[in-house]
């Protein structure tokens, strides 16, 4: 499809909806947190890319979403709307910097701007190096890091003094896991980028972070569970067991609460933190 031809999926008469939604529930004299901001969700149809949306929307923030599927980013969006937040769609590839561009131009014109860039699409799964695998090295580290650094030089153009940039990393950025070479260096690089572009954009007290997600109930962290018990010869179930023994709290996290700590990074609270990867995985990380 050209990128020209790519439809804004708006509501008519919905401009600010979400804002204005969220500021009348609120208690009288405190608005939420995220009242009158405007993000923008890359993956955002789908598993931590629509939970991240749905606790950007209830904390006052109108939001677009982008992906390559039109049909998840509809059904974020409708879950949005019904909840009165202003919420539009934009359909884009990561890895094709000249429409990813596009797409998130267009978003920001339909938004009124744009003070909050989430950077959250990406792909898992295992590739060919010293173990065998598929040869997937290009594929996934063009989506999890280029995409990235695609992605953040698209919306500079958008972000006001103050503004933004939230990339969602992985404890697999902290540290590695055999036969996963390309996705480890992705993650890893995710945070080094993170770090530079931080120092960069300081003058200008643009906040760059990053999140360390462990497992988050996703088709992508069962997909890996389910990799998982293929290579240790056992079901599902003994394989979910054996992960989760591995998190000190012993339990999977909901996209919902990777998206509490992406508000709370994209709020005046935390005007003062810049440059960090904070590990949100259940004391599997504590580095």
């Amino acid at each position: 499809m050209n990128a020209n031809n790519r439809r804004v999926d708006r509501a008519p008469g919905r401009r600010r909806a979400g804002a204005q939604d969220a500021a009348s529930a609120a208690p009288a004299g405190h608005l939420p947190p995220l009242a009158g901001k405007r993000c923008l969700v890359t993956g955002g149809g789908t598993g931590i890319g629509a939970g991240i949306a749905e606790r950007l929307g209830a904390a006052g923030a109108a939001v677009a979403v982008l992906g390559r599927r039109k049909a998840p980013l509809q059904r974020t969006v409708a879950a949005l709307r019904q909840q009165g937040v202003e919420a539009l769609a934009v359909t884009a590839d990561v890895t094709d910097e000249a429409a990813l561009g596009r797409a998130i131009d267009r978003a920001a014109k339909a938004l009124g701007g744009l003070d909050c860039l989430v950077n959250n699409a990406g792909i898992g799964g295992p590739n060919r190096c010293a173990l065998p695998g598929p040869e997937r090295w290009h594929e996934i580290v063009r989506t999890n890091l280029d995409g990235v650094f695609f992605a953040s030089r698209a919306a500079l153009r958008h972000l006001p003094d103050g503004g933004r940039i939230v990339t969602i990393s992985s404890v697999l950025g902290r540290f590695g896991v055999p036969g996963y070479t390309a996705y480890c260096a992705s993650k890893h690089g995710v945070i080094g980028l993170t770090k530079a572009l931080a120092l960069e954009l300081a003058p200008r007290r643009i906040t760059v972070n990053a999140i360390c997600p462990g497992w988050v109930d996703t088709e992508m962290a069962k997909a890996g569970m389910e990799l998982m018990a293929q290579g240790l010869g056992v079901d599902f179930a003994t394989a979910r067991q054996q992960a989760l023994a591995a998190v000190p709290l012993g339990r999977i996290l909901q996209p919902a609460e990777v998206g509490e700590l992406v508000v709370w990074l994209a709020s005046p609270a935390a005007g003062g933190m810049t440059g960090q990867a904070i590990s949100h995985c259940g004391g599997q990380v504590m580095w």
